[in-house]
């Protein structure tokens, strides 16, 4: 049977706000055994069940976010995979040595996700994982739910992702998904659920959302696919109450601004690793900077600020200054820029980590103001604020990068290796002078091919 610990989830509504008008809003969820947290607040996307380029250790001293986003399709390339195998009231503290104090969110699939050529069925989904594509089974999927026991679940949802679906398939989305939400409501009575709303226009998935609505008090949450389909859910207390969990995937922190307009609650943001990755420190804070600041800006004769800095970029290997003075984080209290640079240059995986720890500590104290901001009565003023000054995307990515993960992405044929060879070609014609061709060698020892008598 199901643990009774840390599945009642219980999510308030602070302050004076009408559950049912779409508005930015604070609130708090509280799980017993778990950190409360306070929102808008983000949960960080991880990789295998680890955030990329922080350990455990780190994690625990360094990551003030709300939780785990953690997906199923990275446990499963293995008949019984050993996830499943972990003691205890929550497998996945243990297998991934997370923070107890931290949430742990379970998704069947990635943000973002990689597209699959095989097409989900009535009681099937397609998932990639690291040793390629195979399609568990949604009562499969309940079984690992029960096992795992996350603090927050998304039961199955028929997405597709990569591609905007015909007329025909978005006619069988919105009955599949019900069908797989009602059976893992049904089998998980005592876990927090979080019913997922669909990627396509409301009208083809209203009656799947009204029967959300005749089952609230038997989920927790919604998950949204699309944001934009928040003022679209029926303005009843039942669904304006509860929590709302944003997986489509912000590209930038002004998006994101846009999202808690609407009222959303929690999210999820690749960009964040997308930073990281592409050697980028961001760099934005939420208010903007004061209005001498900005004066100085228009005096300068730029426009807007960058939202980060490309840390690969050779002018700051001589900077002894931190990547953002006024940060607090343990990057910018112990490093500067010329270091973080070198281990780039160096290819040292300690560089992409010092920018993470960086990364997280910016996005956190993103979430903080936020929630100061509408306490405060000023969110849509210093959002306002916050388009005029900072450019609308993310700087371009000029560095390599860590090299590729196979689980992370599926290349297409006519698609060039996304890993550069580890030999350069200089190397390559060393290497070959000083070991010689087999096949040659081999000959010249009479060790010809095999023939048949």
């Amino acid at each position: 049977m199901p643990s009774e610990i840390a599945k009642k989830l219980a999510f308030e509504i602070l302050g004076n706000v009408d559950p049912v008008v779409t508005s930015a809003r604070l609130g708090r969820l509280s799980i017993a055994g778990r950190k409360d947290v306070d929102t808008p607040n983000f949960f960080a996307v991880s990789s295998r069940g680890v955030i990329p380029h922080m350990t455990p250790d780190v994690v625990a001293s360094n990551f003030n976010g709300a939780g785990i986003h953690i997906a199923i399709e990275d446990f499963i390339e293995k008949k019984e995979p050993p996830v499943l195998k972990c003691p205890g009231p929550s497998p996945l503290h243990t297998f991934t040595a997370l923070p107890r104090t931290l949430f742990t969110l379970l998704a069947p699939r990635r943000t973002p996700a990689v597209m699959s050529p095989n097409a989900n069925t009535n009681t099937t989904v397609s998932v990639f994982t690291s040793d390629g594509f195979r399609q568990p089974s949604n009562k499969q999927y309940i079984s690992m739910i029960q096992k795992l026991q996350p603090d927050i679940c998304i039961p199955l949802a028929d997405i597709a992702y990569g591609t905007k679906p015909g007329v025909k398939r978005i006619t069988k989305m919105p009955g599949r998904t019900e069908k797989w939400v009602a059976d893992h409501i049904q089998d998980c009575e005592h876990q927090t659920i979080f019913a997922p709303i669909l990627p396509i226009d409301f009208s083809s998935q209203w009656e799947y959302v009204n029967s959300l609505e005749e089952q609230a008090n038997r989920i927790a949450g919604l998950a949204f696919y699309d944001s934009s389909l928040l003022p679209d859910i029926p303005a009843t207390t039942a669904m304006s109450s509860l929590p709302r969990l944003s997986l489509d995937e912000p590209a930038s922190p002004h998006h994101i601004l846009r999202q808690v307009s609407l009222g959303m609650d929690i999210f999820t943001i690749p960009f964040v690793g997308f930073a990281t990755d592409a050697g980028i420190s961001l760099t934005f804070t939420f208010p903007k900077p004061s209005s001498s600041t900005e004066n100085n800006l228009n005096d300068s004769g730029l426009s807007t600020v960058p939202l980060g800095i490309d840390m690969w970029n050779t002018s700051h290997a001589s900077s002894t200054i931190p990547i953002t003075p006024s940060c607090t984080c343990y990057t910018c209290t112990s490093h500067h820029m010329a270091f973080i640079q070198h281990l780039l240059s160096a290819k040292e995986m300690l560089g992409w980590a010092l920018i993470q720890i960086h990364n997280q500590h910016i996005i956190s104290e993103f979430f903080k103001a936020v929630r100061a901001s509408i306490k405060n009565g000023t969110f849509e003023m210093d959002s306002e604020g916050f388009a005029r000054y900072y450019e609308s995307e993310l700087p371009a990515k000029s560095g390599q990068g860590p090299r590729m993960r196979g689980y992370h992405f599926k290349s297409e044929a006519s698609e060039p290796k996304r890993n550069e060879k580890p030999w350069t070609v200089g190397l390559d014609a060393q290497y070959s002078a000083l070991v010689p061709d087999t096949a040659v060698d081999l000959k010249e020892k009479e060790f010809a091919e095999k023939t048949t008598d």
